[in-house]
């Protein structure tokens, strides 16, 4: 039952990691409404690639070496940051180019998402914090914390394979989904898929400013 309890607990931890607006969810939403499911899902595996190679260095260190340097975790702010209002601009120019005409140009979903996601800050913090924490081995009794009764009912083992396993399958699962449905919506919708890439460019300038401002302004 531990092992089935923290598959299911990793898995829906993927998938509230996954599913937040944020940059790396613009890029996918973007992709999928100007250039169909196929470009918003390799948008998504591209992110999921970034999370797969942070994982590595976690387990290799580097990433609490990095921790330790918060000049390198400044620079990385300002790179994302920079990278979000560039890619903000192009989201723009996706939406223009998707008004004026219906044909799809290719995409370069993946390479877009997998460069951001190595400087995105969110991403970088969650490997700093609880990335590390997760890859720590432990137990958690979840239901022991809501009450004692419950105790030993939804034990999660941390630093295990079923966890690491579980939280890349949330993960999966969104990148499949979040496309799929934005594709079905824009079916119904003529005019969704400009609407969403002028969303996707304001998600994505703003999280661009918010970051370059963390860094500049202290």
């Amino acid at each position: 039952m531990t092992f089935v309890s923290t598959l299911l607990a990793g898995a829906l931890f993927g998938l509230a990691l996954a599913a937040p607006p944020g940059p790396m969810n613009a890029i996918i939403a973007e992709e999928s409404v100007l250039r169909g499911w196929t470009a918003g899902f390799k948008t998504g595996l591209g992110a999921m690639s970034a999370d797969v190679l942070f994982f590595v260095l976690a387990l290799g260190g580097a990433v609490t070496f990095i921790r330790r340097l918060p000049t390198v975790q400044d620079l990385l702010f300002l790179v994302g940051g920079l990278l979000m209002l560039y890619f903000a601009v192009g989201a723009v120019r996706g939406a223009s180019g998707q008004l004026r005409s219906s044909s799809r140009t290719e995409s370069r979903g993946f390479s877009k998402a997998f460069v951001l996601s190595l400087s995105n800050p969110y991403q970088i913090l969650f490997w700093l914090t609880a990335g590390i924490g997760l890859l720590t081995p432990g137990t958690i009794d979840v239901l022991s914390y809501a009450n004692e009764a419950f105790a030993g009912l939804v034990v999660v083992e941390t630093g295990s394979v079923a966890l690491v396993v579980g939280l890349f399958v949330g993960v999966f699962g969104w990148i499949v989904g979040f496309p799929a449905a934005l594709v079905a919506a824009e079916s119904k919708i003529e005019a969704f898929a400009p609407v969403v890439a002028y969303g996707s460019a304001v998600v994505l300038a703003g999280f661009g400013l918010y970051f370059l401002g963390s860094v500049l302004l202290l």
